[in-house]
């Protein structure tokens, strides 16, 4: 008997392993995998190139409907490519971190982005990332997960990361953009960062990727057989 195809949403704060965590569970167990933070983030990286204020509400509307953003499987590797550029790595700064947090507040790039988004799980068999799939975009998920973690250890996962991209960055600053990022992403009066209310809740703060993939895979399993 074929196994039931599911669209599964993993949201949470930002340094909880949300992505490491989205990459492992749907290649485990052979699903698509979908970063919708990077869209916000390219959305953010494409309208500064254009000197657009993160505030401009009209400004940032009209500029979407000229942005084609898509993923691109590159050496087993998910890509951001803007039309043709690939802009992977120029939207990983915590300047487009912010600036992401900022511009995902308004109402017109939430809207485009939802119907995008909501476009790549037609086919089902999803894992999405995120901050509003379980509540906004994939309110009938076949399963919702909220992954945390104390937001002192997401820091310095953050901070950790950034160092090991080469980047100067003080951590200290990371936690404070952390902190501030959180506080913007769960008070924004559109889609706020928040669990959904049948959701699964995972902490990550005292336990490893593996065991957390290993939880959400049992979850999975029951509702896949």
């Amino acid at each position: 008997m074929l196994k039931k195809e599911l669209v599964i949403t993993i949201d949470g704060p930002s340094g909880a392993g949300k992505t490491t965590v989205s990459k492992t569970l749907a290649a485990r167990i052979g699903y698509r995998y979908i970063d919708t933070g990077a869209l916000y983030r390219g959305i953010a990286f494409e309208t500064q190139q254009r000197g657009i204020a993160a505030d401009d509400e009209a400004g940032i509307e009209s500029a979407c409907q000229a942005i084609d953003l898509r993923f691109r499987l590159e050496g087993g590797d998910l890509r951001l490519f803007s039309g043709d550029r690939d802009i992977s790595d120029m939207i990983r700064t915590p300047e487009i971190s912010m600036r992401a947090s900022a511009v995902s507040a308004l109402a017109p790039v939430r809207s485009f982005l939802t119907v995008l988004q909501r476009r790549l799980g037609e086919e089902r068999a999803v894992v999405f990332e995120g901050r509003d799939m379980g509540t906004v975009v994939f309110p009938e998920a076949d399963v919702k997960f909220f992954l945390d973690a104390d937001s002192d250890i997401r820091a310095q996962r953050r901070y950790e990361e950034l160092k090991a991209k080469g980047e100067a960055v003080d951590f200290e600053q990371v936690k404070r953009d952390l902190v501030t990022r959180d506080l913007n992403d769960s008070s924004r009066k559109i889609a706020p960062l928040k669990p959904a209310d049948d959701a699964v809740h995972v902490d990550a703060s005292r336990i490893g990727v593996e065991e957390v993939v290993e939880t959400m895979a049992k979850v999975v399993a029951s509702l896949r057989s």
